[in-house]
């Protein structure tokens, strides 16, 4: 804490500022010269907490009416946000002598977080069409995960020729670059931005896996009375607890390896014998006695509002998997034969 007879004049002048607010504290700052703006936020940078009886006592020193303030003062941080809304960046560059206040050079944002958000066959099918080296290029700038998916869209020489590529490229000339950039932002952003509409499928079928088997038929069957468009799209986000036995015995064995066995158990609460087989039979011998065990002594007490978010959590990590290109959902292998 600040102790008032440790405080310089530059101190306490930025208290007052400080406790003012931003609008009138902003008004005076434009009668300041240079070297005593500089010497105000060299001041705030050191000052902490101010008792309210001290900043009562520096007020009174200045002999001005103010507003009761707060009394507070953590860091510069508010010293810097009332500076930076009432003086342009060249002046505050003028100021402090430095560049921390420079005006950042204009062009368009970097595109590789966007590219990141498309579906990786889109991205995948662009990047086929063109030279192993471009395509590798655009891979090194994405994240691990995000690359990694739309290598696994392409054909494995492909990959080959890619990967061969990414393994021993030196760094990439800024104008080349850029070159690569704005060809990916005209094919495939603008074009995505106008025709893609995974984003809303996505939407749509998190908010149909929200729902039980028997709702989610009726509104599928709502939705294609309707006409609606790219309903094909939406069919192969979705999948439903009841549907774990469509997908492989591979597919169940990753969904189920890292749930708890006390998870499962109160999932398979009221399941279906084959419903329940299906899931058993992907976990270990131990796991599945002691699931049995407990589900042999019924399921009294159980609220079915826990069954159902058991079962969601499970729905949920199948998806999530899915979407990671560990497997392909029933719903979406359907869709596609």
């Amino acid at each position: 804490m600040t102790t008032l007879a440790t405080l310089t004049r530059a101190q306490k002048a930025a208290a007052i500022l400080v406790a003012m607010g931003k609008p009138s504290a902003s008004r005076l700052l434009k009668f300041f010269k240079q070297e005593e703006l500089k010497a105000l936020i060299e001041g705030a940078r050191l000052l902490r907490t101010i008792p309210q009886s001290d900043l009562e006592r520096i007020v009174a020193e200045f002999e001005a009416e103010f507003t009761e303030g707060a009394g507070l003062l953590d860091s510069a941080d508010r010293m810097d946000t009332i500076l930076n809304e009432s003086l342009s960046p060249e002046e505050m560059s003028a100021i402090m002598g430095d560049k921390r206040f420079e005006v950042a050079p204009e062009g368009p944002p970097p595109i590789w977080p966007d590219l990141e958000k498309l579906e990786p066959a889109r991205l995948g099918a662009f990047l086929a069409g063109e030279h192993q080296q471009t395509s590798a290029m655009v891979l090194s700038k994405l994240s691990p995960q995000a690359a990694a998916n739309v290598l696994l869209t392409m054909t494995k020489p492909m990959r080959g020729e890619i990967i061969k590529r990414m393994v021993t490229m030196a760094t990439i000339p800024e104008a080349a670059a850029k070159i690569v950039e704005n060809r990916l932002r005209t094919s495939v952003l603008t074009e995505t931005s106008t025709k893609d509409t995974s984003a809303g499928q996505a939407r749509v079928a998190s908010m149909l896996n929200e729902m039980d088997k028997s709702q989610l038929e009726d509104v599928m069957q709502d939705l294609e009375a309707a006409g609606t468009p790219d309903l094909d799209g939406v069919r192969a986000r979705l999948f439903a607890f009841e549907d774990v036995p469509q997908l492989t015995q591979k597919a169940r064995v990753l969904v189920f390896d890292g749930l708890s066995t006390e998870l499962v158990t109160l999932a398979l609460r009221g399941a279906q014998a084959g419903l329940a087989e299906s899931v058993l039979s992907a976990i270990g011998a131990r796991s599945r006695r002691m699931i049995e065990s407990e589900l042999g002594m019924g399921s009294e007490g159980i609220a079915a509002a826990d069954i159902a978010a058991a079962r969601k959590t499970i729905v949920a990590t199948t998806i999530r998997l899915s979407r990671e290109g560990a497997f392909e959902l029933p719903s979406a292998q359907n869709a596609a034969a």
